[in-house]
This record gives structure tokens, sequence and C-alpha cells, in this order.
């Protein structure tokens, strides 16, 4: 006796993926806004003291402030995409 062919695939069962909540995303924005203003603000303040001084070390700290404010909080999202199981319903097939 032949197996039966099936007409259709078997597709997986559907189930809501974890997702970050609100008060994460609202946590996150606050606390990358804040630390990186900090941070950011903290180099250019320095850095420009010191360039006006005429050390160009100040231009060393003064430049990168932008994007190492900016790091921190691509830093801290990651950390926040880390939390979810790994389990997710990205992969569909």
């Amino acid at each position: 006796m032949r197996p039966t062919r099936r007409l259709a695939k078997r597709r997986a069962p559907h189930y809501a993926a974890p997702m970050v909540t609100r008060e994460d995303v609202l946590v996150l924005g606050l606390t990358a806004g804040v630390i990186g203003s900090l941070v950011g603000g903290l180099l250019l303040g320095i850095g420009l003291g010191l360039a006006v001084e005429g050390a160009h070390i100040g231009w060393l700290l003064m430049l990168p402030a932008a994007p190492v404010s900016g790091g921190i909080g691509y830093a801290l999202a990651r950390r926040l995409a880390r939390q979810l199981p790994s389990g997710r319903a990205d992969r569909r097939g």
C-alpha cells in the first residue's frame, strides 16, 4: 500500500511572538536621551574648552561627541532586543 500524498504543506502552529512593551520603548528612549546627552555634552564641553585654550587634543574630544552619544543609544537598544526570547516567529516556512 502506497502512502498518501499531502496536497498542502503542514504549517507551523500560529502563536503571537513576544513583543517589546510600550514601557520598554519609553524607558529606552528616556535612558538613551539622558545618558547620550550627558556624555555628548561632557565631551563637547571639555573638548571645546581645550580647543579654545589652544590644545589640539580638544578636537579629539569634540569631534566624536555626537557619534559616541548615538552609539550609547544603539547599545541600549541592542540590550533590549537581546532580552526578547530567541524563539520568535520571524522565520516563516
